[in-house]
């Protein structure tokens, strides 16, 4: 598995899990966990969280049966006067948007609709990165999600 091609994977298995609405859950794995699951390939994608409103989880990349990348998140909302509803609605949006200069593991750098933003700051490439997202509404930011991850040796 190359870089290139773990890219292009993630892209899609992104489009096809939490971002895509439409999509059914996988089957729990652990006790109180959300989880989804995507194969294309020899690869396959599987994605643990566990909470709502602030929620914590793990997506995993395996190379025929292998575990070959690793992401680790923690994401939360700052403002208990916004609806989660509101905050993970729009997260999915953005988390649809590919393209350009991107590590796709969260979705673009930017994303900016009806005064509403998202921003994720990634230090590293895919094989070793950490970074934040951030969701702003009216300039206010109301969300925030740390990620860090990388190659499985």
């Amino acid at each position: 598995m190359t870089l290139e091609s773990l890219a292009t994977f993630l892209e899609a298995a992104n489009k096809a899990t939490y971002a895509n609405r439409t999509m059914p859950k996988a089957p729990s794995t652990r006790a109180g966990s959300l989880d989804y699951h995507f194969e294309q390939g020899g690869l396959a994608y599987h994605d643990t969280y566990f909470g709502v409103r602030d929620f914590i989880g793990a997506e995993v990349v395996y190379d025929n049966g292998a575990p070959a990348w690793g992401m680790n998140y923690f994401g939360f909302i700052l403002d208990e006067g916004v609806s989660e509803k509101d905050v993970y609605a729009f997260l999915r949006t953005a988390l649809m948007q590919f393209g350009g200069d991107v590590i796709p593991v969260r979705g673009p750098r930017q994303y900016d609709e009806d005064g509403k933003s998202f921003r994720l700051t990634i230090t590293g490439g895919l094989a070793n990165f950490f970074g934040t997202e951030e969701i702003h509404f009216a300039g206010k930011v109301v969300y925030r999600c740390h990620v860090h991850g990388g190659l499985i040796r």
